[in-house]
């Protein structure tokens, strides 16, 4: 009967210990994950595109996944079944929504960080250095992020469609006076400029105007 009460208490004893060791590996892994997606969505995503519709869209949607994340690497499924999934659902639910090519990349980025966040494994290391690499690898993609936005290597050009209503100055030779009144007009400083359709009876052109984004 001791004998019996003894293995009980082990088992007992060991299941709270895995029990702890789960929830502190949860804890650590949300933690990165959270503080990683609120840097990603408040100071670099709102600041610019300001859609208060989908940073919380976003946000809501990375601790989700986290969570299932999470879940699923606890039971018997590969990772590459589960990534499947989130992708199979992502796309289902924002294909027919319109997203512009960034917002879809910030949607990837916060589903990639919740994925990277639950499922990262370090064989034959202390959590401590697990945790320490996973929120290397976050850290990663925000500087990349950040470097990309803030047109560190290249500039970034912007194009906007106008009508206009002088047409004398869209004749070939007048390039320079073109752009000169555009950027009086407009305020913004236009490099280069398309011409659309021309309607006689207005009169007004159709024009691309290309300028490069601050």
């Amino acid at each position: 009967m001791t004998l019996l009460q003894t293995e009980l208490e082990t088992i007992i004893t060991s299941d709270s210990h895995e029990f702890l060791k789960t929830i502190h590996k949860f804890g650590w892994r949300l933690l990165l994950d959270f503080i990683t997606v609120l840097v990603l969505l408040r100071f670099m995503y709102f600041p610019k595109y300001k859609h208060n519709d989908l940073f919380f869209t976003f946000f809501i949607f990375n601790i989700i996944i986290f969570l299932i994340c999470f879940l699923l690497n606890r039971i018997e499924m590969s990772l590459g079944a589960a990534f499947g999934l989130f992708a199979v659902f992502s796309m289902l639910r924002y294909r027919t929504e319109d997203l512009s090519i960034k917002d879809m990349t910030y949607l990837f980025l916060v589903i990639a960080i919740g994925l990277i966040s639950a499922v990262t494994k370090l064989k034959s290391t202390p959590d401590a250095y697990e945790f320490l690499f996973i929120g290397l690898i976050n850290f990663l993609l925000l500087l990349v992020t950040y470097v990309f936005e803030r047109n560190v290597f290249f500039k970034r050009e912007g194009v906007m469609v106008i009508n206009y209503d002088k047409l004398d100055l869209i004749l070939p030779g007048k390039e320079q006076e073109l752009m000169l009144d555009l950027k009086t007009r407009t305020g913004i400083n236009v490099h280069r400029v398309k011409t659309g359709k021309i309607d006689f009876t207005k009169p007004q052109v159709q024009l691309k105007v290309y300028f490069y984004e601050a």
